[in-house]
Formats: structure tokens, sequence, C-alpha cells
């Protein structure tokens, strides 16, 4: 079993700065590519920001330049540092990885989510 927990959430004004973890645990032999998605009320979960293993990066256009994710790959954490925030940016934020487990499978898996609340 793998399984992530993200840390981080909270409410911020606008203008303000949150930095979101995300931890792997588990039955992991690599960590491919990790990621971080948003869903708002009533609007269907998007891609905010996705990292690979080696640390190519890309971006939903409505966070470049504004939001930054890293990793730790000997902590098997990805972050998710998060500038200029606008109450658009307000939803729940997943983490997600792409697992290759200890018995060599490849997996999918999602974190429980945490809540970013934005201010005007």
């Amino acid at each position: 079993q793998v399984q992530l927990v993200e840390s981080g959430g909270g409410l911020v004004q606008a203008g303000g700065s949150l930095r979101l973890s995300c931890a792997a645990s588990g039955s992991i032999f690599r960590l491919n590519d990790m990621g971080w998605y948003r869903q708002a009320p009533g609007k269907q979960r998007e891609l905010v920001a996705r990292i690979s293993s080696g640390g190519s990066t890309n971006y939903a256009d409505s966070v470049k330049a504004r939001f930054t994710i890293s990793r730790d790959n000997a902590k098997n954490t990805v972050y998710l540092q998060m500038n200029s925030l606008k109450p658009e940016d307000t939803a729940v934020y997943y983490c997600n990885a792409v697992v290759t487990t200890g018995a060599l499978k490849y997996l999918g898996v999602w974190g429980q989510g945490t809540l970013v609340t934005v201010s005007s």
C-alpha cells in the first residue's frame, strides 16, 4: 500500500501565500511523476502543476508565475508554493503520484485533499 498525506492548506487573504506539502509513504520502489490538482465547488478537478522524477515541470496557465512545484526525492515529498493567491484559487487541492511499488507494480495514488480558501 502507498499513501499520500497532504498538509499546509488553510485560509489566507488575497495576495497572500501558502505552501502545500505531500508526503508519500508505504511500499515505494520509485516515485515517478508527482503533481497537484484542485477542485473548486461545482467544477471538475483540474491540473495545477506536475513534476517529473527528473525535475521537469508544467503548470496550468492560470497559476504560471505564481505557483512553484518542487520535490525532495530523499523525503518522498512534493511541495506547492503558492504566491499572490486569488479568490479563484479557492479549492480542495489534491496530491497525485505515479508510483512504482515494491512489488514493481505501476500505481496512481491520490491524497485525501487539503482545503485552500482565499478571501477577498
